[in-house]
């Protein structure tokens, strides 16, 4: 059977059976030798996909003397006690549906784009076809299915699609789907000859084709090449967009080339060419993961005196570099003014200013940033409570610490095994030994397994303390866990 013998409704091999379907108030008829491949493909693809379209598979009438005598006069017999079901409802079953020519042409093209793709002879596999004309529909839904995956060969197709017929006019979208793949498999020059090509046919070249041109050289560290790219854009007619510049801009930043980058900044200036978040936040990105925090910093105080907020993916980035070089104050005076120009923090804004203000010894910092983050309607998890229990513990606020533990349990947040071990090591650093066993107890009964040092430092410093008895049953607790 045929390939695409289902997709035009055929349910066997085909001995004599016809397809018909209607356009309109037109029926075609459908025969039976063309569900080879094919003319399978020559008929859908002189079909345009339609909507509502259906294929009505005709049924084969065979020609046959009449029944049998048994069956002739036992018919009526047979037949009677059914008589009466003639007129109920039909059965809520679903009806075979039939493939519509929609779905004929997408087959094709998928097959189609499977030749390109795993053919190596491709050309000679498509002339065996016989396929009629291509239409730039077709050739662009094959590019777009075969091109990114397999770019070289996808060329190929494109070169067929244009020498098999003279009547076949390429329209810069099928140029557009063969420039992006090459490009981001770094097929160069293939890829400024369908540029050449594309121009010598006077179609445009989009800013967003070559801004990922830009983009792709950038990725394979080719910042000269993207320079050039750039400077040639006005041999294009392609005016130079802010997403342009900052295809550019994140070029040089990713080979660290940031004196080039002040100089594209000033040149936009310049030309007046508005920057964009994507703008500073990829100038935000490369100089905190180069190390450049002042001119991360002044990049953001600029941004925000301008109203214009960087996202909060590169806020927070900013943000973790500039707290692990201590300067927290800067950090939470930075959230409170982004805060009120708009920008949304999330949790994991929170997750690095609360342990770094806490580490410090900034509790009522601390907690502040705290209650804002459940206000803002985060979620806290364990490290947040445990950051502040920390700097409670270190502060000798021990009463406070054990009260916000309770809260966190309370509050349904039940603490895991990281928790209960710090809680248990400031206790012991604390001299709150009697705490310390009580919370070994409780993570047992939690079935959350201690860490051998936590019981060794608690058993010592009870029997350090007088608790003889009370270290005898930790000791005993921990044999019953461990076994031994």
């Amino acid at each position: 059977m045929s390939t695409y013998g289902s997709a035009f409704g055929s349910h066997g091999p085909s001995h004599g059976l016809s397809t018909r379907t209607r356009f309109g108030s037109d029926v075609v008829v459908v025969p039976s030798y063309c569900l080879d491949l094919g003319r399978a493909l020559h008929f859908c693809l002189l079909t345009p996909p339609r909507p509502m379209l259906r294929f009505v598979p005709v049924p084969l009438i065979r020609r046959r003397s009449s029944p049998p005598p048994f069956i002739r006069h036992h018919l009526p017999l047979l037949l009677s006690p059914l008589r009466h079901l003639d007129t109920l409802a039909p059965p809520a079953l679903p009806l075979p549906r039939h493939p519509s020519a929609k779905d004929a042409y997408f087959a094709v093209v998928h097959h189609i784009a499977g030749i390109v793709r795993r053919d190596f002879y491709l050309e000679r596999t498509l002339g065996r076809l016989r396929l009629p004309p291509p239409t730039p529909d077709l050739v662009l839904r094959v590019l777009r299915a075969a091109a990114p995956s397999a770019p070289l060969p996808a060329l190929r197709f494109f070169a067929w699609a244009r020498r098999s017929s003279a009547s076949y006019r390429p329209s810069a979208a099928e140029f557009d789907a063969l420039i992006l793949p090459l490009a981001r498999h770094r097929h160069w020059s293939q890829m400024w000859s369908v540029a050449a090509d594309m121009r010598s046919l006077s179609l445009p070249l989009l800013p967003s084709t070559f801004a990922s041109v830009i983009d792709a050289y950038g990725q394979a560290a080719l910042a000269d090449l993207a320079v050039d790219v750039f400077n040639r854009l006005p041999k294009f007619d392609c005016p130079q967009t802010t997403a342009i510049y900052n295809a550019l801009l994140s070029a040089l930043c990713r080979v660290g080339n940031f004196h080039g980058a002040y100089a594209l900044i000033r040149r936009m200036a310049r030309k007046q060419v508005p920057p964009d978040r994507q703008t500073f936040s990829t100038l935000v990105d490369a100089w905190c993961a180069a190390g450049y925090l002042e001119a991360a910093k002044e990049m953001v105080r600029r941004m925000t005196k301008e109203g214009v907020l960087p996202d909060v993916t590169t806020f927070n980035s900013l943000l973790e570099a500039v707290c692990k070089s201590g300067e927290t104050d800067f950090c939470v005076g930075l959230l409170q003014d982004a805060s009120e120009l708009g920008l949304c923090p999330d949790i994991s804004t929170y997750k690095i200013l609360i342990p770094a203000v806490s580490k410090l010894g900034k509790i009522e910092e601390a907690f502040r940033l705290f209650y804002c983050a459940v206000e803002d309607g985060n979620k806290p998890f364990p490290s947040l409570y445990a950051a502040i229990i920390k700097a409670l513990c270190r502060a000798g606020r021990f009463s406070d610490a054990f009260g916000l533990f309770k809260d966190m349990k309370v509050k349904g947040h039940p603490p895991n095994r990281p928790v209960y071990t710090m809680l248990v090591k400031m206790c012991v650093r604390g001299g709150r030994f009697v705490e310390a066993a009580n919370y070994l107890v409780e993570m047992t009964e939690m079935g959350l397994v201690p860490m051998p040092q936590s019981f060794d430092s608690v058993v010592d410093g009870l029997k350090h303390r007088g608790k003889h008895e009370l270290a005898k049953r930790m000791e005993q607790l921990e044999v019953s866990i461990r076994g031994y």
